[in-house]
């Protein structure tokens, strides 16, 4: 009696390995957060910062940002530190910033890890600590970013 279902030999399957470009660290112009402007040389000409130092400033400008609340961004820019500080429990405000930071941080490619959080509570204002960690070059520390007032 003949088989009524079909046999055959699975084809070996051969995997294809995808390589990823490496990440660039673009040189961008050179912003002094406490200031709040660029940084300038003796000429009047807005000085360059190196790939890292772009990045680390990437890093901060993100923080500082509220996430969907400016149409100029892209919907995966900024923290929600707004909805995070709305909780009633600061144990719970600092894991949700923590989250919304890392989750921020972490959309761009040359993110690696982003840790040790500290937090520091005055009055009615939170400042959050952490290390940021790329893809390519030596960690980095940010101190002290004012997310708003609570």
């Amino acid at each position: 009696m003949p088989n009524l279902y079909p046999v055959f030999e699975m084809p070996e399957l051969v995997e294809q390995q995808q390589t990823q470009p490496e990440p660039e660290y673009l040189e961008s112009y050179l912003f002094d957060f406490e200031k709040g402007d660029f940084v300038r040389d003796a000429a009047g000409r807005i000085a360059i910062a190196d790939g890292h130092t772009a990045w680390v400033q990437w890093c901060i400008k993100t923080v500082m940002t509220e996430r969907f609340a400016c149409l100029a961004y892209s919907w995966n820019y900024g923290v929600e530190a707004e909805q995070a500080i709305k909780h009633p429990d600061r144990a719970l405000v600092e894991m949700e910033i923590e989250r919304t930071i890392t989750e921020a941080l972490m959309a761009d490619p040359r993110t690696e890890l982003v840790r040790d959080f500290s937090f520091k509570w005055r009055t009615d204002e939170l400042y959050v600590s952490f290390t940021i960690v790329p893809v390519i070059g030596e960690p980095a520390r940010i101190e002290g970013v004012r997310l708003r007032a609570v």
